[in-house]
């Protein structure tokens, strides 16, 4: 199953929100639309990380990305996110299988972690 990333932003169909009272044709039921694509700040948003580790992700070819138009700006389509976050997890969860927590062993210091 893989784990559903919420968008960081999101393009709404009307200029007014979900649930308002529109004077023309009542409640709106229109949802936010998803975006396909997200850049490496919404990616660095999400997964809690600098935009520059973001970029390290793409550039050594951990997370896939698209490079679009002239100038190149970094794209990573929303469904490649969610797939590198489940492989991040099937990956942690060999790590922990592997590495039982000894009984009694402290956890290490947040700061000290890698």
């Amino acid at each position: 199953m893989v784990p559903q990333v919420a968008p960081v932003h999101r393009r709404v169909l009307h200029s007014h929100p979900v649930g308002a009272v529109h004077p023309a044709h009542g409640l709106c039921h229109t949802a936010a639309v998803a975006p396909r694509f997200l850049t490496l700040a919404d990616v660095a948003e999400v997964l809690n990380i600098s935009a520059a580790q973001a970029y390290a992700l793409v550039r050594n070819g951990d997370l896939e990305a698209v490079k679009i138009g002239g100038r190149g700006v970094w794209r990573v389509e929303a469904t490649r996110l969610e797939a590198y976050i489940a492989r991040l997890y099937d990956e942690t969860r060999d790590f922990v299988d592997s590495h039982p927590f000894a009984r009694g062993e402290e956890p290490p210091a947040e700061d000290d972690r890698p």
